[in-house]
Protein backbone atom coordinates (compact mmCIF):
# COMPACT_ATOMS: atom_id res chain seq x y z
CA UNK A 1 0.00 0.00 0.00
CA UNK A 2 1.60 3.13 -1.26
CA UNK A 3 1.97 5.97 0.87
CA UNK A 4 -1.02 8.43 1.14
CA UNK A 5 -1.63 12.18 1.88
CA UNK A 6 -4.39 13.91 4.13
CA UNK A 7 -6.10 17.61 2.27
CA UNK A 8 -4.17 19.61 5.19
CA UNK A 9 -0.98 17.98 4.42
CA UNK A 10 -1.45 18.10 0.46
CA UNK A 11 -2.71 22.19 1.11
CA UNK A 12 0.84 22.64 3.37
CA UNK A 13 3.47 21.07 0.64
CA UNK A 14 1.67 23.36 -1.88
CA UNK A 15 2.07 26.22 0.56
CA UNK A 16 5.34 25.60 1.01
CA UNK A 17 6.32 25.30 -2.64
CA UNK A 18 4.49 28.10 -3.52
CA UNK A 19 6.40 30.08 -0.94
CA UNK A 20 10.17 28.64 -2.14
CA UNK A 21 9.16 29.19 -5.34
CA UNK A 22 10.13 26.02 -6.92
CA UNK A 23 10.49 21.92 -6.19
CA UNK A 24 8.81 19.19 -7.60
CA UNK A 25 7.75 17.97 -4.30
CA UNK A 26 8.75 17.24 -0.68
CA UNK A 27 10.89 14.46 0.19
CA UNK A 28 9.84 12.22 2.74
CA UNK A 29 12.57 9.21 3.86
CA UNK A 30 13.94 7.95 7.20
CA UNK A 31 17.42 8.06 8.76
CA UNK A 32 19.07 5.79 11.43
CA UNK A 33 18.90 7.92 14.66
CA UNK A 34 17.87 8.54 17.89
CA UNK A 35 17.49 6.11 20.55
CA UNK A 36 15.03 4.14 19.32
CA UNK A 37 16.74 3.52 15.91
CA UNK A 38 15.21 6.02 13.15
CA UNK A 39 13.68 9.62 12.35
CA UNK A 40 11.96 10.58 9.70
CA UNK A 41 13.51 13.33 6.76
CA UNK A 42 10.95 15.71 5.06
CA UNK A 43 13.04 18.42 2.34
CA UNK A 44 12.29 19.79 -0.56
CA UNK A 45 12.53 17.11 -4.13
CA UNK A 46 13.98 19.20 -6.94
CA UNK A 47 13.91 16.32 -9.12
CA UNK A 48 13.02 11.97 -8.77
CA UNK A 49 15.93 9.88 -9.42
CA UNK A 50 15.74 6.48 -10.99
CA UNK A 51 15.33 4.57 -7.30
CA UNK A 52 12.76 7.37 -6.48
CA UNK A 53 8.98 6.01 -6.66
CA UNK A 54 7.00 9.67 -6.56
CA UNK A 55 3.12 9.58 -4.99
CA UNK A 56 0.89 12.32 -6.70
CA UNK A 57 -1.97 13.24 -4.25
CA UNK A 58 -4.11 16.36 -4.17
CA UNK A 59 -2.41 18.05 -6.71
CA UNK A 60 1.29 17.34 -5.24
CA UNK A 61 3.94 14.93 -5.53
CA UNK A 62 6.06 13.39 -2.85
CA UNK A 63 9.20 11.37 -3.79
CA UNK A 64 10.33 8.41 -1.65
CA UNK A 65 13.25 6.34 -2.05
CA UNK A 66 12.76 2.42 -3.29
CA UNK A 67 15.28 2.13 0.65
CA UNK A 68 12.82 4.53 2.47
CA UNK A 69 9.67 2.88 1.04
CA UNK A 70 10.24 -0.07 3.10
CA UNK A 71 9.75 1.75 6.35
CA UNK A 72 7.14 3.92 4.98
CA UNK A 73 5.08 1.82 2.64
CA UNK A 74 1.35 2.48 3.91
CA UNK A 75 1.72 5.92 5.78
CA UNK A 76 -0.18 8.37 5.92
CA UNK A 77 1.52 12.07 6.02
CA UNK A 78 -1.06 14.66 7.65
CA UNK A 79 -0.45 18.24 9.13
CA UNK A 80 -1.81 19.22 12.35
CA UNK A 81 -1.88 21.97 14.35
CA UNK A 82 -2.23 21.56 18.03
CA UNK A 83 -2.22 25.08 20.13
CA UNK A 84 0.67 26.47 18.79
CA UNK A 85 2.15 23.84 17.38
CA UNK A 86 2.22 23.06 13.51
CA UNK A 87 3.45 19.69 12.29
CA UNK A 88 3.22 16.86 9.55
CA UNK A 89 2.34 13.59 11.18
CA UNK A 90 3.62 10.47 10.07
CA UNK A 91 0.73 7.71 11.26
CA UNK A 92 2.98 4.85 10.49
CA UNK A 93 1.37 1.29 10.79
CA UNK A 94 4.84 -0.27 10.33
CA UNK A 95 6.36 1.63 14.23
CA UNK A 96 6.60 -1.04 17.22
CA UNK A 97 7.93 1.29 18.89
CA UNK A 98 8.75 5.05 19.31
CA UNK A 99 10.92 7.15 22.13
CA UNK A 100 9.02 9.32 25.00
CA UNK A 101 10.29 12.70 22.65
CA UNK A 102 8.61 11.35 19.45
CA UNK A 103 12.02 12.01 17.56
CA UNK A 104 12.61 8.22 16.48
CA UNK A 105 10.68 4.87 15.82
CA UNK A 106 11.93 1.51 15.57
CA UNK A 107 10.38 -1.10 12.87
Amino acid sequence: MPITLTERAAKQIEKQLKKRGNGLGLRLGVKKSGCTGFAYVIEYADEAGADDQVIESYGVKVVVSNESMSFLDGTELDYTREGINEAFRFNNPNVKDSCGCGESFSV
